[in-house]
């Protein structure tokens, strides 16, 4: 949580004191998106391959849609970066660094919200308002997405390698994308009920309060 200052303002003849507030960042802001991407990529060859092999239904018919040296091809792919492969760990690890990465970039803009923030007068304690402030949230969000890139790859590859070394043991839904799925949906739910209860709280003070008032 970045802290952002207000300074005083003063209306009419009284001087409201500055606020602060808080600029929360994400450790992991991309969630779930990043494997989703990358375990489609990893698996586009397969896909392909058995698509053309007479796996599915193609304009043209069966294993004669492509040429020999194509099929090699993609036979060659599959042999490297199938699933249970080595380089199918290594590739999927790199496409999730690579997306989550690529979609923070989209999803938060630091030149943006330093223009945001000196517009509405707020400011990071000991940064200039401006170019510097984007800086400096380039410079927390770079660090921020490198900690949760790794949690990410980690969740994410430790199940394949186990699955690589136990592949009889390990079931195929046992994935570090379902593990992220379940805990997100788990997180939001439970904050979803938190606040509910909360307003619930809330409605309830308001009627005493109104209450009370009648009364006297």
């Amino acid at each position: 949580r970045l802290l952002i200052q207000y300074p005083k303002r003063q209306a009419a003849n009284q001087v409201a004191q500055g606020q602060s507030s808080f600029l929360p960042m994400k450790l992991n802001v991309s969630g779930v998106i990043p494997p989703i991407f990358a375990i489609a990529i990893v698996g586009l060859p397969l896909t392909i391959l058995n698509i053309t092999s007479g796996g599915g239904v193609v304009p043209g018919g069966g294993a004669e849609a492509i040429d020999a040296d194509t099929g090699g091809i993609l036979q060659t792919l599959v042999a490297y970066v199938g699933q249970n492969t080595p380089g199918y760990i290594v590739l999927y690890g790199v496409l999730i660094a690579f997306f989550t990465f690529f979609y923070t970039s989209i999803v938060f803009n630091p030149e943006e919200t330093a223009d945001n923030l000196r517009k509405y007068g707020g400011f990071i304690p000991g940064i200039r308002p401006g170019k510097n402030t984007a800086e400096y949230l380039d410079y927390v969000l770079t660090r921020l997405t490198v900690i949760g890139t790794a949690y990410l790859v980690f969740v994410c590859v430790l199940p394949e390698i186990l699955r690589l070394q136990y592949q009889q043991q390990i079931p195929s839904f046992f994935n570090g994308m379902s593990l992220l799925i379940v805990v997100s949906v788990t997180i939001d739910t439970v904050t979803q009920i938190q606040s509910h209860l909360v307003a619930h709280q809330y409605e309830n003070l308001i009627k005493k309060s109104k209450l009370g008032g009648r009364k006297k």
